[in-house]
């Protein structure tokens, strides 16, 4: 269930609202992964921040998909050594 709620906000470029643990976060979705250790995570940039952060599936509860907020991802651009 939670993949497909976060999978319809990337999608979509929803933020998501959810707690983890006992904080709440809201996030710029970007991609959902599974690490080496069977864990299933989330990558996206938390609000107010230009930083990239992993959260564990099993951490999450409560998410919300925030319609009324798009957003648009920050990719960076990486110059090429000539």
């Amino acid at each position: 269930m939670k993949s497909e709620i976060f999978a319809f906000a990337i999608k979509n470029r929803n933020k998501v609202k959810f707690l983890y643990g006992m904080n709440e976060i809201m996030l710029d979705p970007y991609f959902i992964s599974m690490e080496r250790n069977g864990r299933k995570v989330i990558y996206g940039r938390t609000y107010n921040s230009s930083e990239v952060k992993k959260f564990e599936y099993k951490k999450i509860s409560n998410i919300k998909v925030l319609d009324g907020f798009r957003f648009s991802p920050i990719i960076p651009i990486l110059s090429k050594a000539v």
